[in-house]
């Protein structure tokens, strides 16, 4: 288990942008997000979808005013590289469960991983695994798990954007998958069930989040090279706080109309239209929040307080 906290207390502090973080393998993301917290001394902060502890890659953390944007990373499409087993089924679709049954593995000629990646290439469904965050009547499916009860799951529609199935050189029952994939997809899940279509069952032994909604793992830090920098270097690994929000239409506002804007008030013009707006004032230059589009009206959505607008200018170069 990580050590997470120093015995030293430290004192929070507004810190407002976005984190990229590479996520340690063994971690949950609450674990990694905690640990980041508390070498930045952030009063506030939220990760944007959880990593199970076996997969390491993109988690983008949240701090101070963008964690009002973390949803926009719950929503997007990712990228996945898993290692599947085939041959051997876990309870939980994954290295940690228990074994629960075991078959031999037929020889695998590349048509048969080319029938199967098409297979599972484009809209398909999918059954949430028992092992999984979902909640039914209430309550986490991994709870019912735990607790040796199987429930029923609804399938739900997801899209396989992209998928390419290979081997792995050297090995005759382990396959390398790369995913790109639409929100609500169960990587361990789809490792399961390609294996399944190629008559053996299977589990993932490794897998790494490597893109999300555009941001690469190329882009991220590690926790423990956060961890080596000085504490005024640490600040400067954070985005800003608009980092999650480079697919919107950007609007710039007058100051009068700013300040409407803020107050939750409508602002009607010729706006473009869109469902997802990045608001600005001019001047001085800084993030108001987002908004929607409609028949020519301005409407916001989620926004900065004026108290968070101060601190990130004043905390800007």
């Amino acid at each position: 288990m990580p050590k997470l906290v120093s015995d030293i207390p430290k004192k929070r502090r507004p810190v407002h942008g976005v984190l990229l973080l590479d996520k340690p393998l063994g971690w949950s993301s609450n674990q990694a997000l905690q640990k980041c917290k508390w070498l930045l001394r952030a009063e506030k902060a939220g990760h944007t979808g959880t990593l199970d502890p076996l997969a390491t890659g993109v988690l983008p953390l949240c701090f101070g005013a963008a964690t009002k944007f973390g949803q926009l990373q719950l929503d997007a499409d990712k990228t996945y590289e898993a290692v599947l087993q085939l041959g051997v089924k876990t309870r939980t679709g994954d290295r940690e469960g228990e074994v629960i049954e075991t078959r031999p593995v037929p020889a695998l000629d590349d048509a048969a991983l080319a029938a199967v990646q098409a297979r599972f290439t484009g809209p398909i469904r999918q059954v949430p695994p028992m092992h999984s965050a979902l909640k039914k009547d209430g309550k986490a499916l991994y709870e019912y798990a735990r607790a040796g009860e199987t429930v029923e799951r609804e399938p739900r529609d997801v899209v396989i954007h992209a998928l390419r199935i290979a081997r792995i050189p050297g090995s005759a029952d382990t396959l390398a998958l790369t995913a790109h994939v639409s929100k609500g997809t169960y990587i361990r899940t789809l490792g399961e069930d390609i294996a399944e279509a190629l008559g053996c069952g299977g589990h993932l032994i490794a897998l790494r989040r490597i893109d999300t909604g555009g941001i690469p793992v190329a882009d991220c830090v590690t926790v423990e090279q956060l961890e080596a920098l000085p504490e005024d270097e640490r600040l400067r690994r954070l985005r800003p706080v608009d980092a999650l929000l480079g697919s919107h239409v950007r609007v710039t506002l007058d100051a009068d109309n700013a300040g409407r804007f803020l107050s939750g008030l409508r602002r009607r013009g010729e706006w473009p239209d869109a469902t997802q707006v990045a608001v600005y004032a001019d001047q001085p230059a800084s993030l108001l929040g987002t908004a929607h589009v409609t028949r020519g009206e301005l409407i916001p959505g989620r926004l900065l307080s004026p108290i968070e607008i101060q601190q990130i200018l004043q905390a800007s170069p």
